[in-house]
């Protein structure tokens, strides 16, 4: 499949699930939201499921550059994450982590659901904890095991995201108290997130 036609069963994807959820989400949902029919949908994936896995790579896929640093600084590498986990992305929706939730939900039902999140759980893990190696190796950061940095973090992360949809609350707060953590963490001088 070219670019542009994955390019545009992806967008079609998230704005079907974004107005629809993952329970009452139907192919013919995507299509609607596509330039593609319903059939050329199901030439290219045979099952909602397998295009949601296909999407969820997608979601892997832009996560990981927007995870990209050209700086070697771990600080900087830290704030890219803070940054590419929190703040907004280019097509931003208010619906979408209701419906990552909804997919989320169903990991225990679906392998290659829970395989995709656990490899985007995973990514994210080993950006935190290769920029706390990285500080605490070259004496930027306090020594601090980089692996529990990781995991604390990540976990705050996943349960701001049920937060938000769950209880209404705004990221914004678990940011800062991410950023609070890692500043009592890694650096005692209150300047390491900017």
């Amino acid at each position: 499949m070219d670019a542009e036609t994955s390019d545009d069963i992806m967008a079609a994807t998230y704005r079907a699930l974004c107005d629809h959820g993952f329970a009452d989400l139907t192919m013919q949902d995507i299509a609607d939201e596509s330039s593609r029919s319903k059939a050329a949908l199901h030439y290219h994936y045979d099952t909602k499921e397998k295009l949601l896995q296909a999407f969820l790579e997608h979601i892997l896929d832009d996560f990981e550059d927007r995870l990209a640093s050209e700086t070697a600084d771990p600080r900087d590498r830290l704030q890219t994450f803070l940054e590419a986990v929190f703040g907004p992305t280019e097509d931003d929706r208010g619906d979408f982590p209701v419906a990552l939730l909804e997919i989320k939900a169903q990991a225990p039902y679906h392998d290659a659901y829970r395989e995709r999140l656990a490899a985007m759980d995973e990514r994210m893990r080993e950006t935190v904890a290769d920029a706390v190696r990285d500080g605490v190796a070259a004496s930027d950061f306090d020594d601090a095991d980089p692996d529990d940095v990781a995991r604390f973090v990540v976990t705050a992360i996943n349960g701001a995201h049920t937060r938000e949809v769950a209880l209404g609350e705004d990221p914004s707060e678990t940011r800062r108290l991410v950023e609070d953590y890692l500043d009592r963490t890694l650096d005692p001088t209150p300047e390491m997130v900017a």
